[in-house]
């Protein structure tokens, strides 16, 4: 959705490695914004995005006005049931069948042979791997790991909202969530004492927790007991008027 930082150029060279072009898009997409969300206020840099594509080394880039992806009279949504219903999909309402909807018509107006999403929002990984699978798309999704700051932030084009002081607070999310995933590697048993343990030290901290679960990798099923198989640990937090994502994988 533009205001593009290193997190999207990992993208870029995770598909320069092995595609022999590679193609971006950028669209602030209406569709996947509540009504109360800061779709006026997303931060849009399309300039500065061009020259940072450019030097990387894309191909082309394509940005369509909000007519070309929706002309009058669209009336088509997709929605993919299970995985949309928990963690972000829980807590903003219709956010998952915009970002269905917009992928889907996406790659069906590229038809690239393979399209690269970060694992931070990796919820929306796993929706677009679905989606792929059951339309039958054919494209190859790939998942790229999350890049942070130094001090262990995820990078996020939300970031530019932090205030200096909640740009010193911020690093705390991760810090929470990697220390969680020691112990949970420890004690696999410990999951309702170390996630209680992690949204009081996250409210400590500053936070207002949206949700801090351990979650199965593969399918979002909620872990509440024991960490038996690939799980990740998943948090939404509120820092002032910035909403932070996170995610790191178990074991």
């Amino acid at each position: 959705m533009g205001a593009l930082h290193d997190g999207h150029l990992a993208l870029v060279r995770a598909a320069q490695a092995e595609c022999d072009r590679v193609v971006a898009s950028i669209f602030v997409n209406p569709k996947q914004f509540a009504p109360n969300e800061d779709l006026a206020a997303y931060p849009r840099r399309e300039a500065a995005d061009l020259a940072m594509l450019r030097a990387a080394g894309v191909a082309l880039v394509f940005m369509p006005a909000v007519a070309e992806i929706y002309p009058p009279g669209f009336a088509t949504t997709v929605r993919v049931a299970g995985l949309t219903d928990c963690l972000c999909g829980a807590h903003r309402a219709g956010h998952f069948d915009g970002v269905a909807t917009v992928v889907t018509k996406l790659l069906l107006q590229s038809l690239p042979d393979a399209a690269y999403f970060g694992e931070k929002d990796y919820q929306q990984l796993l929706v677009v791997r679905r989606l792929v699978r059951d339309l039958d798309i054919p494209v190859q999704i790939a998942g790229v790991p999350t890049v942070r700051e130094a001090d262990g932030l995820a990078l996020s084009s939300r970031n530019a909202y932090l205030t200096p002081k909640e740009r010193r607070i911020a690093p705390g999310l991760a810090r929470a969530l990697r220390r969680i995933v020691a112990a949970l590697s420890a004690d696999p048993d410990a999951v309702a004492r170390e996630t209680a343990r992690g949204s009081a030290d996250l409210e400590h901290a500053g936070f207002a927790v949206e949700y801090l679960e351990i979650r199965a990798a593969d399918t979002l099923v909620s872990v509440t007991a024991t960490v038996t198989a690939p799980a990740r640990v998943f948090a939404a937090v509120h820092l002032g008027r910035t909403r932070l994502i996170d995610n790191i994988p178990i074991g």
